[in-house]
């Protein structure tokens, strides 16, 4: 592999980890593997005190990111409080679309599934993997839009739920 592989990221760069949640790369770093120098990103995860190590070639791959500019970040609370599309009631089927898009990880998807699984929740409580998948949804979402437009995390939390309440 090419030593100056393509860096995105930069040192103390908020970035979102798909699934994972919002952190900070500390270092960028390299470590010999299979007789190759390999560069990774060191990245700390507030929300599990985790410290993780991704190659730079597969942050791309897994979805890390740069968090949202200010707009889309805005756009993405006007979305929870449009009008969605019915969900699937198979919950199976309803929760491997939802477990989809938040793999993939764009504040928009993440969004959509916090809008869909909290309407969801009002008709019928949701069964526990679900629950879960719309908490860590929840949380980034939370986490993102906070670091995003520079308020506190509280502060977001109330303006999604009153978002949410507005349908």
């Amino acid at each position: 592999m090419n030593k100056a592989a393509a860096r995105t990221f930069q040192v103390d760069q908020k970035v979102v980890y798909p699934s994972q949640g919002v952190g900070v790369i500390l270092s960028i770093g390299e470590k010999e593997f299979k007789h190759e120098q390999i560069p990774y990103y060191v990245i700390y995860l507030e929300v599990s005190d985790m410290t993780i190590m991704v190659p730079v070639d597969k942050a791309e791959k897994l979805g890390i990111r740069a968090i949202v500019p200010k707009e889309e970040a805005q756009k993405a609370l006007e979305l929870i409080s449009e009008d969605y599309e019915p969900i699937p009631s198979d919950w199976k089927l309803r929760y491997q679309m939802n477990l989809d898009l938040l793999k993939k990880g764009s504040v928009m998807d993440i969004a959509s599934i916090v809008r869909s699984l909290y309407h969801r929740s009002k008709v019928k409580e949701l069964p526990i993997l679900e629950r879960k998948l719309y908490d860590s949804a929840l949380k980034l979402l939370e986490d993102e839009v906070s670091f995003s437009l520079r308020k506190p995390k509280d502060e977001v939390e109330t303006m999604i739920f009153a978002r949410l309440e507005s349908k």
